[in-house]
């Protein structure tokens, strides 16, 4: 049987970016597009549902320091998990963070516009972790303002 369109070769995160991510930002709901006109009569933007998975989808901008095309260097990574997934407060600069993806897919996408396309990948994860550690991408918060259980371990093991 062949290879049904929009298929997600799984792939693993050194293989794919040798030199690692940078994070720009936050990584924040990916929400559906919502024209002014449906803007106007006060219908409100969702989130939009992976239909693989059935998670939530999630979009972060990184960058490829190994890129040596300006223009691909930056690009949207989207995650689908039921929680956001929030990395850890590492910054080299503000809101700038080295991640490392988990769950990494790709999936081939035509990108570009007019005579200028290209072949491209779309990349997935379900997660964010720091570079070279196990700890993989822990919640944005409890709803009720506490943090998750894994900062407050990283907190006694630094403490």
């Amino acid at each position: 049987m062949a290879l049904q369109r929009g298929h997600r070769f799984p792939v693993e995160f050194a293989e794919a970016f040798p030199r690692g991510l940078v994070l720009i930002g936050e990584i924040e709901p990916d929400l559906e597009y919502v024209s002014q006109e449906d803007r106007a009569r006060g219908r409100e933007a969702r989130q939009l549902v992976d239909e693989v998975t059935k998670l939530r989808q999630w979009r972060g901008t990184v960058t490829d320091p190994d890129e040596q095309k300006a223009k691909r260097a930056s690009f949207d990574v989207i995650f689908t998990a039921e929680v956001q997934p929030a990395p850890l407060p590492d910054e080299v600069l503000p809101g700038m963070r080295p991640i490392e993806l988990v769950g990494l897919t790709a999936s081939p996408k035509v990108m570009g516009q007019g005579e200028f396309k290209y072949l491209g990948y779309e990349y997935r994860a379900t997660g964010v972790k720091a570079p070279g550690t196990a700890e993989t991408a822990r919640p944005a918060g409890r709803p009720d303002g506490t943090a998750h259980d894994a900062v407050k371990a990283s907190e006694k093991k630094a403490g």
